[in-house]
C-alpha cells in the first residue's frame, strides 16, 4: 500500500507543477505594476531613509560609546 501511494503522488507531480505555473501566470496578469516614475521616487525615498537611519545610529553609537568609556575610566581610577 505504501509504495502505491508514493507512486501515485510522484506521478501527480507534473500535473501539480503545471497547475501551479498556470495559476501563477493568472495571478501575475492581475498585478498592477508601478510606473517607472513611481519606482524612481520610492527608490529615492528608501535611499534617503537608509542614509538618515545610518547617520542617526552612528550618532547614537558614538554618544553611547563615549558615555561607556567615561564610566569605565571613572570606575577604573
Amino acid at each position: 500500500m505504501e509504495s502505491y501511494s508514493l507512486v501515485t503522488r510522484i506521478s501527480g507531480w507534473p500535473k501539480a507543477a503545471m497547475n501551479y505555473v498556470e495559476e501563477l501566470q493568472t495571478e501575475m496578469r492581475r498585478v498592477t505594476w508601478p510606473s517607472w516614475k513611481q519606482v524612481r521616487a520610492t527608490t529615492g525615498v528608501v535611499i534617503v531613509a537608509v542614509f538618515a537611519f545610518a547617520a542617526y545610529f552612528y550618532v547614537v553609537d558614538f554618544l553611547v560609546g563615549r558615555a561607556i568609556t567615561k564610566i569605565f575610566t571613572a570606575l577604573s581610577k
